[in-house]
């Protein structure tokens, strides 16, 4: 098996101040392969941040090291550190009269001279980085007029120019709508694949980093973190301890995150007649709005796959409901 190109060592990370040394995790041992996408999810304040920067060597250690193609970090140069890796930061970019192309030539700086010339070969790195990212035709358009989801793929992109085996990136889908969260998760996903490079990221985005990580570092603020395939960590339940929540549970048949509605005395049996997915929707709107569904209840709710409609059962009396929304208000009713 080839070397992993991120490793650390005996790890610990945190914070330094005048009067004390505050650990956030500690003895980590870490190792991400190329061609791999890591995502790095965890509650809020478990030090998802204090790790990435300490993997990108914005922060020291408090012990051990990071080593980057078997190159310990702490002791590379800045220079030698921009051709190990690169790093795309939360912040949305502000500027204005500064093009795509000159935006995504910047991530060539660590290899042009000091006039920050660019040769043809750096240009046909530039162009094919924005063609990975599909921005092709966007090279002479100004940042501030591209969206939030095309300046996130035009930094991306910058990253790729850079020419690193290593990219880094600090919750790349904030700020960002459904459609360029998903976008986003798969181009990096993606990339991983064809450029064969390792990237990690940061992200609050569960869903999407079940269905497109490689590997999860599962991060808890008092045990570790645990490391392993989206799937091992539903099938041994780490990922549901880490976000046991009283508001919402983790539904490990379904991937899905559900809330936990307040029950009330309104019990139902639910009858599905066929297979399909209306009985899982109906499912869903009778629990939100209430109801414990057991198959002892006396009231029923029968769905037909084949139908487009439902019958509510209640003390002999039945009625045919032509929506969700209908048999809701008939049950309220009886």
């Amino acid at each position: 098996m080839p070397d992993a190109i991120i490793q650390t060592h005996d790890l610990t990370i945190g914070y330094v101040t005048r009067k004390a040394t505050y650990p956030v995790q500690i003895r980590l041992s870490l190792e991400v392969f190329q061609g791999e996408m890591v995502c790095l999810i965890g509650p809020n304040g478990c030090g998802k941040s204090t790790l990435l920067r300490t993997i990108a060597g914005l922060q020291p250690p408090l012990r051990g090291e990071v080593r980057i193609d078997n190159l310990p970090l702490g002791k590379q140069s800045i220079s030698d550190k921009a051709r190990l890796l690169s790093l795309v930061l939360t912040d949305r970019v502000e500027v204005s009269n500064l093009t795509v192309f000159n935006l995504v030539a910047m991530g060539r700086n660590p290899y042009t001279d000091w006039l920050g010339k660019l040769t043809d070969h750096d240009k046909d790195l530039v162009n094919t980085a924005l063609s990975q990212v599909h921005l092709e035709g966007y090279a002479d358009h100004f940042i501030n007029e591209l969206s939030d989801g095309e300046r996130q793929r035009a930094m991306i992109a910058k990253a790729l120019v850079q020419d690193t085996p290593v990219i880094l990136l600090d919750e790349p889908t904030a700020h960002l709508d459904i459609n360029n969260r998903v976008e986003v998760m798969m181009l990096l996903h993606e990339l991983a694949r064809q450029t064969n490079k390792a990237i990690v990221l940061s992200t609050h985005e569960l869903d999407l980093a079940l269905q497109t990580a490689d590997k999860l570092w599962l991060m808890t603020p008092k045990h570790g973190i645990a490391v392993g395939t989206p799937e091992d960590l539903i099938l041994t339940n780490r990922f549901q301890k880490v976000f046991a929540n009283n508001s919402y549970r983790f539904d490990p048949s379904t991937g899905n995150f559900m809330v936990k509605h307040a029950e009330t005395p309104r019990v139902v049996s639910l009858k599905t007649i066929g297979t399909g997915y209306r009985a899982y929707w109906t499912e869903r709107a009778l629990v939100r709005n209430g109801y414990k569904i057991s198959p002892d209840a006396t009231d029923f709710v029968t769905v037909d796959e084949a139908t487009d409609f439902w019958l509510f059962s209640k003390d002999g009396k039945e009625y045919v409901c032509s929506s969700l929304q209908e048999l809701l208000a008939q049950m309220d009713l009886n």
